[in-house]
């Protein structure tokens, strides 16, 4: 019962922090573009309601253009980026590492942060991970949600998405997983991959969660909708 009353507690301090927090005084910059198959445009269109209510001073840009100017990345406090499978100059990602390493925060879903740019390590070294493989494309599996102070109040939750498998960064704070059940691979049964994880690059933070193939699913599932945006609140600068 003392546990119970520590958890009720921590949740009840967490929640009316988050409530009192907003972005009123912070610049983000939404960053969204690549294959139209994660429907950017309409992950931009989610996080921009949101920001709207958190009374953020926002930019969204479609396009890389936004990485070309270090002296203009690192006026913001949080980057949100929703890029899969595109192209980056070497000055651009010389960019946006720098200004990570120096303060800015940076976060998103999906291939819009793991599978943004397979040819460039240094920027998958500085989100944790690269995406490899989904086995069984849009499948149904369990999110197992892990103590964390992001995490609190949230539950475990099944959902119909693509389940990534992904090469990470054994350093990344994983504060969700899920586990493979092999019915498409065999010899993947039973292997734990993360699902969320936030860790610091430098002084800046960096936070990544897994779902989210269709930008809805975070409309439907909305303990992934609300670990998100807690996550966007935690890696912002």
């Amino acid at each position: 019962m003392k546990k119970y009353k520590i958890y009720f507690l921590l949740f009840t301090i967490f929640s009316n922090t988050l409530i009192s927090q907003n972005l009123a005084d912070k610049k983000v910059l939404v960053v969204w573009g690549g294959w139209d198959g994660h429907k950017p445009e309409l992950f931009a269109n989610h996080v921009e309601n949101w920001l709207i209510k958190e009374k953020a001073d926002y930019k969204i840009i479609n396009g890389l253009d936004a990485y070309d100017n270090y002296d203009e990345l690192i006026k913001y406090d949080l980057i949100i980026q929703s890029v899969t499978m595109d192209e980056i100059s070497k000055k651009q990602e010389e960019n946006l590492v720098k200004a990570v390493l120096n303060g800015v925060g940076i976060a998103g879903a999906h291939g819009g942060l793991v599978d943004s740019f397979r040819k460039n390590t240094n920027y998958q070294f500085m989100i944790g991970g690269q995406f490899v493989a989904h086995p069984g494309g849009m499948i149904k599996h369990k999110v197992k949600i892990l103590d964390d102070e992001l995490t609190i109040g949230l539950s475990d939750f099944d959902i119909l998405s693509e389940q990534y498998y992904m090469h990470y960064d054994p350093s990344v704070k994983i504060i969700a997983e899920t586990k493979f059940s092999g019915e498409v691979y065999p010899w993947i049964k039973d292997v734990i991959m993360p699902v969320a994880w936030k860790k610091m690059y430098g002084k800046g933070k960096v936070f990544f969660i897994s779902i989210g193939h269709d930008p809805d699913e975070f409309m439907v599932y909305k303990d992934g909708w609300e670990l998100l945006t807690r996550g966007f609140m935690w890696a912002v600068r």
